[in-house]
């Protein structure tokens, strides 16, 4: 079975580096153009490149795919390329670019999807982050039949994955990324013994996890503290929680839930810290409190609140920012 492989971040280097493993044919990667990066801004190749060169496994980059749109020679020479290839299945894992139809028609066996969720629950960009934020007791992966839809293809495999207290969006994306690899192996596996059976998405239960933004980054004190918690571990590594004390940007990577406070949080005592500790920074949210545990000042290191208190004035009674800043620092 000769596969392509269209993926571009590591959650999709590692279900690459299993289809290696594995044995398969890979005579084609399709991978997103070199970005800017790093403190110098250089041009860096993606992690799913780096691995196909070194592995010395062909690479094309088109800027689109779309053979009418605004770069055509692009899509006619990854065309091109696919067709040489001429695989039975292509397998897609967090590309980036949208497929049009000819590139589904194209394999033998359509175009595989590792998405990273149970399906259809949190369709789109963000599957990960939104169900830390969302308070899902669990998750999963789904191997999808890819459509013309926006992750509305029947349902291949599914494998599901509980979400912890204390998981985080990277904690999670490790774990999913190498539930990925091994699931997508045993499917093509099975596709080539023609076991697979597809099952349409149930109509009920779709849900859409947006992509993450800058903006979200800023905690809001009007909610209430289990979900700022929330999006604190939903954010790390992306974008960050934050947090604004005496105009000064700090990103918050730990945080949990206090008892419900004791007095009214009326709009005056949203964000004052009411204590200050050694192993933790009580601040007041809505109808409770929140305990941060490990921050970070731009330029610096994250810290817990110990090393962090050593050289960073804060006092009871001090009040970060209730309105959300619009934008995180640069850290």
């Amino acid at each position: 079975m000769k596969i392509v492989f269209a993926g571009t971040p590591e959650f999709a280097r590692v279900a690459l580096q299993r289809l290696l493993s594995a044995g398969f044919t890979v005579p084609l990667v399709l991978t997103q153009p070199d970005r800017p990066a790093g403190r110098g801004m250089k041009l860096q190749a993606s992690p799913v490149k780096q691995l196909a060169q070194a592995r010395g496994v062909a690479v094309a980059q088109p800027r689109s795919l779309r053979l009418d749109g605004k770069y055509p020679e692009d899509a006619a020479a990854a065309q091109a390329a696919l067709q040489a290839a001429a695989p039975d299945v292509m397998v897609v894992v967090a590309y980036g670019l949208i497929l049009p139809q000819w590139v589904l028609s194209l394999p033998r066996l359509g175009c595989l999807n590792i998405h990273a969720s149970l399906l259809p629950r949190w369709r789109g960009a963000a599957p990960i982050h939104r169900a830390i934020e969302a308070g899902d007791a669990a998750t999963g992966v789904t191997i999808m039949q890819m459509d013309a839809g926006l992750d509305t293809g029947d349902m291949l495999l599914m494998q599901r994955l509980p979400i912890s207290e204390t998981d985080t969006t990277a904690i999670l994306h490790d774990h999913m990324a190498d539930l990925g690899g091994k699931m997508i192996v045993l499917a093509l596996e099975q596709a080539a013994a023609g076991r697979l059976k597809p099952t349409p998405q149930p109509m009920q239960g779709v849900t859409y996890a947006h992509k993450i933004e800058k903006n979200e980054a800023a905690i809001d004190w009007r909610l209430d503290a289990t979900t700022i918690a929330r999006r604190v571990r939903a954010f790390d590594p992306f974008p960050g929680a934050t947090v604004t004390l005496n105009g000064e940007i700090i990103k918050i990577w730990g945080a949990r839930a206090g008892q419900v406070y004791a007095v009214p949080a009326v709009e005056q005592t949203l964000g004052q810290i009411v204590a200050v500790a050694l192993d933790g920074i009580t601040v007041v949210a809505m109808n409770s409190v929140v305990i941060l545990t490990e921050l970070q000042r731009p330029g610096g290191k994250r810290l817990a609140v110990a090393d962090f208190l050593r050289g960073f004035d804060v006092r009871v009674g001090m009040h970060f920012d209730l309105s959300p800043a619009t934008t995180a620092p640069k850290l």
